[in-house]
């Protein structure tokens, strides 16, 4: 059905039992008297519906999958999530503030476009969400965060430039899955009382639109007053496995407002390819890795275009550059992420170290541009076994088994133990992509092995290898990675859970040596509907579209994008909760009055 138990002689770390329950056939809807319709049933439609209920106002859920896959994307999630100025973060000696995430959110957005307004106001009033009520607002639900904090996309290029000044990456204590169950259980209870109707395997094809009068206006204006659809046959695959299209009875819902929930566009290659940006990022890669299920399809953005919704920044893609083949699939082409600690040492495709600030979890958007510069669209990490043990950690929930099911004890084995993480060994045993050798010959073999092309010259790798190695004799060095790696060891969290003691990478004591072919991989997309701050879709005139709403990722998290070109991390789980719950309040009538002024973020951008 799903995936097996964490007893799998393989390693395998599956997600918990509870994802793969409810596979019961729906019945169905009859329910005329609805508030609103969610189309979605991953985190933020979750949070819009927990809004709803909470004011009293019956709501439909409806999503193209079954039950086992509600909670959606977020559920695979490493759970990360932006806060600024925490208690956690003052604990650990981190000085954070709202200017300074001002200033590195700005900078690393780039907003630069006239249909950046919204996005513009997104990004200010989420950050100071982040900086305000956001930890409340979760812990209130029953969610703990860990104690360290992570140091996603440092940058390392400037103040003035993309990156994260401070260590905000906090980790959910549960993973995603506890971020989906504290909305998802406050839900069904409001199912179980009436208020909430759940319809799976329903997709929705169409917004239903009706002209109405506009007392403000000259003439009628187009309001969505429903949805129409097909339901697809009964599905019994486990969460995030593909199912079947196979259409069995038509359907038509009303309800005074629709949200739009539906998520991305990460397995939609074609759709990916259509709107890459050649210009800043090169050529679109001719093999790329999947890094969310194949529901992931970006249907809704053409359907809601269709009803006069403003698309803008579409082609405004997250994708990472340190994708692995994950050797036990669950969707097709699946791939995880390696979130890496600064010590790996990156090379291109025919083995030539990639210049500052091409440095592991430093820069995605100008790694994935060095990449594809190459004429190639994979990469190298060439460490160590000391490395490894500290310094990789895998995305994803079911990557993560002590976090993701809350074990302290295990949790503190990994951090003490001398070994790598269990999923981290069953990669290197049985991934494609992981080359382990006890010499630099056996290593560059294993490369050229895996090559998608290039043969790596043996002689002109190790060269470079030990030109760094040699500036391993000082607590200081010319090497900007290295002194990377002692800049991030200032940092306690680093020091003790991510970032290994300097060494040299030859050093045999520290082997056996490791190499990691490093694909691109899929996940978010930011950019979509543009919306205002109360989560209403933009018109192609400007104006909200009457009854149309919209929230998570379908909206670039928010406003059409409010990361801008970068994003900071820890923010995709925030934007869908964020934008959830003003959609929520929005159409529940509790959404507060916001301006139009000049912002903050405009501010700090000058």
């Amino acid at each position: 059905m799903g995936t097996t138990s964490p007893t799998d002689a393989h390693g395998r770390t599956p997600a918990p039992d509870e994802a793969d329950a409810g596979f019961e056939d729906e019945s169905p809807v009859t329910d005329t008297t609805l508030d609103a319709i969610v189309v979605g049933a991953g985190l933020a439609g979750l949070v819009a519906a927990h809004e709803l209920s909470l004011a009293g106002k019956k709501v439909l859920i409806l999503d193209q999958e079954n039950r086992a896959n509600l909670g959606g994307q977020a559920f695979w999630s490493l759970g990360g999530l932006f806060l600024v100025d925490s208690p956690e973060q003052r604990r650990l000696g981190v000085h954070d503030s709202l200017d300074l995430a001002r200033q590195d959110w700005a900078t690393s957005a780039g907003f630069d476009r006239d249909e950046d307004h919204w996005p513009r106001q997104w990004a200010r009033a989420y950050l100071e969400f982040a900086a305000g009520d956001k930890r409340r607002y979760l812990r209130d639900l029953g969610l703990r965060l860990t104690p360290i904090i992570g140091w996603a996309e440092r940058g390392g290029s400037g103040a003035s430039e993309h990156g994260n000044s401070v260590p905000r990456f906090h980790l959910a204590w549960g993973t995603g899955p506890e971020v989906v169950r504290v909305f998802r259980e406050p839900v069904e209870r409001a199912e179980a009382k009436g208020l909430v109707t759940m319809a799976f395997r329903h997709r929705v094809d169409e917004l239903v639109l009706e002209s109405e009068a506009d007392s403000d206006r000259d003439g009628e204006d187009d309001r969505v007053v429903g949805v129409r659809g097909r339901v697809l046959a009964p599905s019994h695959t486990g969460r995030g496995i593909e199912s079947n299209r196979d259409e069995v009875d038509d359907f038509e819902l009303r309800a005074p407002a629709v949200i739009v929930t539906s998520g991305g566009v990460g397995h939609n290659f074609e759709l990916m390819r259509k709107f890459w940006p050649i210009e800043r990022l090169g050529e679109f890669p001719q093999t790329m890795l999947a890094g969310v299920p194949a529901h992931v399809d970006g249907r809704m953005l053409s359907i809601a275009e269709d009803a006069g919704a403003s698309l803008i920044n579409r082609d405004r893609i997250w994708a990472y550059t340190e994708g692995i083949e994950n050797w036990n699939p669950v969707w097709p082409n699946h791939g995880i992420r390696i979130i890496p600690g600064p010590s790996s040492l990156w090379f291109d495709a025919e083995g030539n170290r990639f210049p500052a600030p091409n440095y592991p979890g430093f820069d995605t958007n100008r790694t994935m541009r060095t990449i594809l510069d190459t004429g190639h669209d994979y990469s190298w990490f060439v460490l160590n076994e000391s490395i490894i043990r500290k310094e990789f950690a895998l995305s994803g929930s079911e990557q993560n088994p002590d976090i993701t099911k809350k074990d302290w004890r295990l949790t503190l084995d990994r951090v003490r133990s001398s070994d790598a993480p269990g999923p981290v060994e069953a990669f290197k045993r049985y991934g494609p992509d992981f080359v382990v050798a006890d010499t630099t010959d056996d290593l560059v073999q294993g490369m050229n092995e895996r090559s998608r092309g290039p043969v790596i010259d043996h002689d002109h790798l190790v060269a470079q290898i030990v030109e760094r190695d040699r500036q391993m004799d000082h607590s200081f060095s010319k090497d900007a990675q290295v002194q990377a790696i002692h800049n991030a060891r200032n940092y306690l969290g680093d020091k003790i859970v991510r970032v290994q003691k300097p060494h040299k990478i030859l050093d045999p004591a520290h082997g056996p040596l490791i190499a990691v072919r490093l694909s691109l991989l899929s996940r978010k997309t930011l950019g979509g509907l543009e919306t205002n701050l109360d989560a209403q879709v933009i018109g192609e005139g400007g104006t909200p579209i009457p009854g149309l709403f919209a929230a998570g990722e379908v909206t670039g998290f928010g406003g059409g994008g409010m990361h801008g070109y970068n994003a900071l991390e820890g923010t995709f789980l925030g934007g869908c909760i964020f934008s959830g719950m003003r959609a929520g309040r929005a159409v529940a009538g509790r959404s507060e009055a916001v301006g139009d002024e000049g912002t903050d973020m405009d501010r700090a951008e000058h």
